[in-house]
């Protein structure tokens, strides 16, 4: 696009060009030169038709780069709707953070369980060891009432069973 009106400055001086060369062509015809009359009719009419051609294709031109930027601006439009519809950085980092703030919450809720469950363990796992070593004394004081070696000299033990 841009190449097409570097052209357009040329193309204004030519036809200046053409406009003062008819211009000076009129007025020579009006002071008497008859000479190349035939020839500047030939040249005028050739002109004219030149003139004509470039007058179409400029409008050509025109009608063309309107439709261009008529197809620019529709996708600018295009764009400017999506651009409206992709959220903005201040919408991202909020979300962004909401859901930060709701993973650690949930972080946070599940070790304080597994804190408290350890703490459960470790009370149940006390308790158990406190039973188990009373188990075990009451076990030793019962095996010392009843030592085996004070069993053997028994009488009732000793006998045969029927």
């Amino acid at each position: 696009m841009p190449r097409n009106i570097d052209y357009l400055p040329r193309i204004v001086i030519f036809l200046a060009g053409i406009a003062a060369g008819a211009l000076t062509t009129a007025r020579s015809e009006r002071s008497g030169e008859r000479g190349g009359a035939r020839v500047d009719s030939a040249a005028l009419q050739d002109l004219k038709s030149s003139f004509a051609n470039l007058e179409t294709r400029l409008t050509a031109q025109d009608s063309a780069t309107a439709a261009r930027f008529k197809q620019v601006e529709t996708r600018l439009e295009e764009h400017a709707a999506k651009l409206a519809e992709v959220p903005s950085t201040a919408q991202i980092v909020a979300a962004m953070e909401q859901l930060l703030s709701k993973t650690m919450t949930s972080l946070d809720d599940r070790l304080t369980t597994q804190a408290h469950s350890i703490e459960v363990l470790k009370t149940t796992v006390s308790q158990t060891d406190s039973l188990l070593e009373r188990v075990l004394e009451s076990l030793d004081s019962l095996q010392s009432y009843t030592d085996p070696a004070d069993l053997s000299d028994d009488v009732l033990l000793a006998r045969p069973a029927v």
